[in-house]
């Protein structure tokens, strides 16, 4: 039987939200083995003279527990 665990990570990225769904998965990858997926669970957009500058994304991520 597996037992996995979810962990909580927030990512940004000047690109769009899949970018920072992308470079989160990324950097967790590189201190957390067997990643299964994740989950969206928040977003936000940062602005600046009317435009948006920056997306971010809370991520729920699911790995095995070995």
């Amino acid at each position: 039987m597996a037992i996995a665990k979810t962990i909580e990570i927030i990512a940004a990225s000047t690109e769009g939200i899949e970018a920072a769904v992308r470079s989160g998965i990324l950097k967790a990858s590189e201190t957390v083995k067997d990643i299964e997926g994740a989950w969206v669970k928040d977003t936000k957009v940062i602005v600046k003279d009317t435009k948006v500058i920056e997306w971010r994304v809370t991520l729920a991520v699911t790995f095995i527990v070995r």
